[in-house]
């Protein structure tokens, strides 16, 4: 009864927004919410509040499903929602759900693109995505990290950091206030775990990165050197010189966690006692992103935190996931538009999985693929990559960066006129395209980023104007430029006509 009626209610709302709203309703959609519950969560009593605090949360429309999401398509497709929230049972959640979230996601309408940004929404327990619930509510600006990558070790985006290295070993650092110099240090190799569970407890960052070897049931510090595991929802150091077990001592603090180049960590596999689950719970992440296959390639996690820390004040983390998975399917489509929905063969043994993906990729292409070959190379690990970064949490959450004052170089807006949509962009004096283009992040698994504009409010049938140069790829959520070669101190004008 409830499924029926939140349908009925938001097509009943559309309607009448398209009926009366006379100012704007050929050129724009309206922002729109829908949850999406299976039945194990709807026809459970303490699991059901989550769904009603989310809906009461977003003004929210509900369909629900027995096994998966897909069920409930055609439902999708008649509220046509921006945003999409699961939320079910860790019980229920696997690599193939997750994996088929994304092929779902881009068939609402018939282009290649995403068509609404969505999150998980799950945990330990009942109380757990509750609390993933609350915790989203209130927009988040990460001030305080910490991290075992030497990629963000400038910490320009934060006032506190702290990480361990990952081309280094033993090398680790910090920074204490927003304007202090980096300090860095040395420690043997049996202290490496002790030195991360220290700087995390006493950093109690809002935003923890990590990119090592990783299972449904651990995470490694780089080299290997020491675990951290999942126990009871909670999660603790395991010391591999010692032997010694040490839970993790939590503040409670609401947190975001990305693992951006972590095999499997996404992967819920099944069951509550996972790493993913121990950090929604007992690490109170209210948003964690992360693979759930062996990934090799890294586009998705690392391009989703370029085109994060590219942007820090322009995008949330999920409009940063968003942007990133739309232009890997954009040069996907170019490259071979016949396996744009076609899944990437999985198996549990790497040679043979890359052996049919390259053979596959030799038929569409009609010429052997090179595995030596850089080009050839990516396009296999775009492949790969596409449909394999979990997102858990609320994707409306407003959780973002810090800005860095020496790098908002240029500004962008938009309005519209009639039925043309225009976006302005004003370069500053010192204007850096570069900086624009990601400062060469993470160069060997993300290349140079085109310009991006996610859209203030859902557009209806954009295209661009006659006339406009742009080399594009845009949907009703975004824009992306790959010809951008912006100078200083310059106005340039995107005009796209829409309805």
């Amino acid at each position: 009864m409830r499924h029926t009626y939140f349908l009925l209610t938001a097509l009943a709302t559309l309607l009448f927004v398209g009926c009366c709203n006379n100012e704007r309703p050929s050129a724009l959609l309206e922002n729109n919410y829908m949850i999406l519950a299976s039945e194990s969560v709807a026809n459970d009593e303490e699991w059901s509040v989550v769904v009603d605090k989310l809906m009461e949360k977003h003004n929210a429309s509900l369909a629900t499903f027995a096994i998966a999401p897909r069920e409930v398509l055609e439902d999708i497709r008649i509220i046509n929602p921006r945003y999409v929230a699961i939320v079910d049972k860790p019980e229920n959640i696997n690599r193939d759900y997750v994996i088929d979230i994304h092929l779902m996601c881009r068939e609402v309408d018939n282009d290649i693109y995403g068509d609404f940004l969505w999150g998980i929404i799950t945990g330990y327990d009942a109380a757990a995505a509750e609390r993933m619930v609350d915790n989203s509510t209130e927009p988040l600006v990460i001030k305080d990290a910490v991290a075992t990558i030497m990629e963000l070790n400038s910490a320009k985006w934060f006032d506190n950091y702290a990480w361990v290295d990952d081309h280094t070993r033993g090398l680790w650092g910090y920074k204490n206030g927003r304007d202090s110099e980096i300090v860095t240090g040395m420690v043997e190799k049996e202290e490496v775990l002790d030195k991360f569970q220290e700087l995390y407890e006493a950093y109690d960052p809002d935003l923890i990165v990590t990119a090592a070897h990783a299972t449904q049931k651990n995470l490694e510090m780089p080299y290997s050197l020491g675990h951290i595991k999942p126990r009871e929802g909670s999660l603790y150091t395991q010391n591999i010189f010692t032997g010694e077990e040490r839970d993790i001592k939590e503040s409670g603090k609401r947190r975001v966690y990305t693992a951006v180049g972590n095999c499997l960590i996404g992967d819920m596999n099944n069951t509550r006692e996972s790493m993913a689950a121990a950090w929604l719970n007992g690490s109170n992440a209210a948003t964690m992103i992360g693979y759930v296959v062996t990934t090799w390639h890294g586009r998705s996690g690392w391009g989703a935190l370029k085109y994060w820390v590219t942007n820090p004040f322009r995008y949330t983390l999920a409009e940063a996931v968003y942007l990133n998975q739309q232009d890997f399917l954009h040069q996907q489509h170019q490259w071979y538009p016949e396996l744009i929905n076609e899944r990437y063969s999985l198996t549990d043994k790497f040679m043979d999985e890359l052996t049919t993906a390259a053979g596959r990729l030799s038929e569409v292409l009609g010429r052997d693929i090179d595995m030596e070959n850089a080009a050839d190379w990516d396009m296999m690990g775009f492949w790969h990559d596409r449909d394999v970064l979990a997102y858990y949490g609320d994707p409306m959450w407003q959780v973002m960066l810090q800005g860095v004052e020496s790098e908002k170089d240029y500004m962008v807006e938009s309005r519209l006129e009639g039925n043309s949509y225009i976006i302005t962009i004003t370069t500053d004096d010192d204007f850096s395209l570069e900086r624009m283009r990601g400062d060469k992040f993470k160069q060997e698994h993300v290349l140079d980023l085109p310009f991006s504009y996610f859209f203030t409010e859902r557009l209806v049938n954009p295209r661009l104007a006659e006339g406009q140069e742009w080399d594009a790829a845009i949907d009703e959520n975004f824009i992306l430029i790959y010809n951008a070669d912006f100078k200083p101190s310059s106005t340039y004008e995107i005009v796209i006509n829409v309805g």
